[in-house]
């Protein structure tokens, strides 16, 4: 919300706004935004699968670990680079691309970035011209287009994450949506320090190391039950 201030003969006035760049970032982060990112888990069902997720407590342990030792270190601090530095997007892009430890995350952000970069024409933004456009790629594309602040475009991002992967042990686990929103609400205060690390990281020191994540990936490629694309 925006005020403005007006300034008359008589008296001063108050006129509060919506800010179109909050709107425009609620429809980046929505659950509706139309990529597949519901089909995905992350390796979250294979860490059910494997028994080490079984409940609201290590469901919740499971995604926060994620969220600080791999996305806030690889994820995060690419698409804050990307929003900042758009003539580095190629670069970007294919380091991200090659950062995917498994084929199925790979998998996963190219169809991702496929599918909103299709949608971004109908939503007035220039699609990316390149072959395998990655997720955060086209992400940090409508965050530039739509002039919204880079910090406030990385909260954005990991709470579309966080909001999937809670969803995702919903079904899975399964948890009832009470839960689920325990979680949420529990996981989502350790979304500000999580922004902060992805900016103050260094370009040499930016990477992750979440090795049992990347295993259990591997492992849900040939799941033989499964609920999720991985």
């Amino acid at each position: 919300m925006i005020i403005i201030t007006i300034k008359t003969a008589r008296a001063t006035i108050a006129i509060m706004t919506t800010s179109t760049n909050l709107v425009r970032l609620l429809q980046l982060a929505s659950p509706t935004l139309p990529v597949g990112a519901y089909s995905y888990s992350q390796g979250l069902e294979a860490a059910i699968d494997a028994g080490i997720v079984g409940d609201a407590a290590s469901a919740e342990q499971w995604i926060g670990d994620v969220m600080e030792f791999s996305i806030a270190r690889m994820e995060a601090p690419i698409l804050f680079r990307l929003i900042k530095n758009p003539s580095e997007t190629q670069t970007l892009n294919a380091a991200f691309l090659a950062s995917r430890e498994t084929a199925e995350l790979r998998a996963e952000t190219v169809q991702m970035g496929y599918s909103l970069n299709r949608l971004l024409p109908s939503l007035g933004v220039s699609p990316l011209s390149l072959e395998e456009p990655a997720f955060p790629a086209v992400f940090a594309a409508a965050v530039t287009a739509w002039d919204i602040d880079p910090h406030d475009g990385l909260q954005a991002y990991l709470w579309s994450w966080l909001e999937n992967q809670v969803m995702a042990a919903v079904k899975a686990v399964p948890l009832g949506q009470t839960d689920g929103q325990r979680m949420l609400l529990s996981l989502a205060n350790r979304i500000p320090a999580a922004v902060d690390s992805a900016i103050a990281v260094r370009d040499d020191d930016i990477g992750s190391f979440a090795p049992g994540f990347a295993m259990l990936s591997s492992k849900h490629e040939t799941q033989y039950s499964r609920l999720f694309r991985s």
